[in-house]
């Protein structure tokens, strides 16, 4: 499987493992307590087979990067968390930031 999609994965699982950690209430909901650990042993599983092949400094500045800017909106949409200037700004910047990590390892694997 690509490296890329094995990271998408590992991204996807970890948003909506962390997602599943809000709605665990300290993991008293069991439902919600097995999402985030199968959800993060997943994330964590791909990240391990994507740094096989791809860069480990950009693949977790992805992961991070982009898990958090979707966590953010998760919180913002589903939780109705505050959205403001600042998270708009961190989020521009994260994404910024994993652009230019991309852009500086092209080509190199």
């Amino acid at each position: 499987m690509n490296p890329i999609a094995i990271l998408a994965i590992a991204i996807i699982s970890e948003v909506f493992g962390s997602t599943m950690l809000k709605k665990s209430e300290g993991f008293k909901k069991l439902w919600a307590s097995l999402g985030v650990v199968i959800c993060m042993g997943l994330a964590f599983y791909c990240l391990s087979l994507a740094i096989r092949t791809l860069p480990i400094g950009t693949v977790y500045a992805i992961w991070a990067g982009v898990g958090t800017a979707l966590t953010t909106l998760i919180g913002v949409i589903f939780f109705k968390e505050q959205f403001n200037m600042k998270k708009f700004i961190g989020i521009t910047l994260i994404i910024g930031g994993v652009i230019a990590l991309k852009l500086s390892t092209s080509g190199a694997h």
